[in-house]
């Protein structure tokens, strides 16, 4: 794809992710229908579900040859990253959602033969756009965004997962420590665009796809390092303990991890 077909890709996304900010801006003053997917922390909810359909009618519309994985299922099911894929987060941070009305985002991942191509991450609430891919570099809401400085782990905050550092996984409460402190917040989409804006040296936790698809590409035109958390390349179609950061934090970190 050249890049002008691609800029106008970039482009008509984003007005599709601005439309659906929108509706959900106007569905969050209704009664919201609220259910269990695992347990009683894992939930979903009516407006989950109509944005991605939302959102996937509008790639359709804009990709006919799109693959699309969306959380709710409201997608395809997709078995390999050759050709078109499209990866939707319709709501990140579905319980801050629920009971903040606050600190939650929509996300979307694009992959060409399973290369990070385009990605979005939307924080609703402050109206704040990240976009874009590495042969269009980042904007923020259209702005260019520069690569955050290459901090250490002990120069930064540090985004945790609220599950993993209280009972210890990945040595995450020693990754903490090195840090000048841990921020958990509920959402991947929040704290991975922390990252991207140099808020954060990096954030750890156990993510899917939809919710590391669009970071990925994002902070890879950064120059911000992307991996697994024993340092082996991420699988877009499996889920895991995903470390986004800084290269010099995510060098710290491995090493506490090992």
């Amino acid at each position: 794809m050249g890049n002008k077909a691609l800029q106008q890709l970039n482009d008509a996304v984003q007005v599709v992710l601005q439309r659906a900010r929108q509706q959900v801006l106007a569905q969050m003053g209704t009664q919201l229908t609220v259910a269990e997917k695992t347990s009683r922390k894992d939930l979903v909810t009516n407006v989950d579900k109509s944005n991605e359909h939302f959102l996937v009618h509008e790639l359709r519309r804009l990709d006919s040859q799109a693959k699309i994985l969306g959380e709710e299922g409201l997608g395809d099911t997709v078995t390999s990253m050759s050709g078109h894929v499209w990866i939707v987060d319709p709501i990140d941070g579905t319980m801050n959602f629920v009971h903040q009305r606050n600190h939650f985002a929509m996300m979307i991942g694009y992959y060409i033969d399973g290369v990070p191509t385009l990605g979005y991450i939307y924080d609703v609430m402050a109206d704040r756009l990240f976009a874009g891919g590495p042969d269009l570099g980042v904007t923020v809401n259209g702005n260019p965004l520069p690569a955050p400085a290459d901090l250490d782990l002990t120069d930064g905050l540090f985004g945790a997962s609220g599950p993993l550092l209280i009972h210890d996984r990945y040595q995450m409460q020693a990754i903490a420590h090195a840090s000048l402190g841990p921020r958990i917040m509920g959402s991947a989409g929040i704290q991975i665009s922390q990252v991207l804006a140099g808020e954060l040296v990096g954030y750890l936790s156990y993510l899917r796809p939809w919710d590391f698809a669009a970071g990925r590409v994002l902070a890879e035109t950064l120059g911000l390092a992307v991996s697994q958390v024993d340092g082996e390349p991420v699988n877009m179609l499996s889920s895991g303990a995903v470390l986004i950061a800084t290269k010099s934090a995510q060098r710290a970190i491995l090493t506490i991890v090992r």
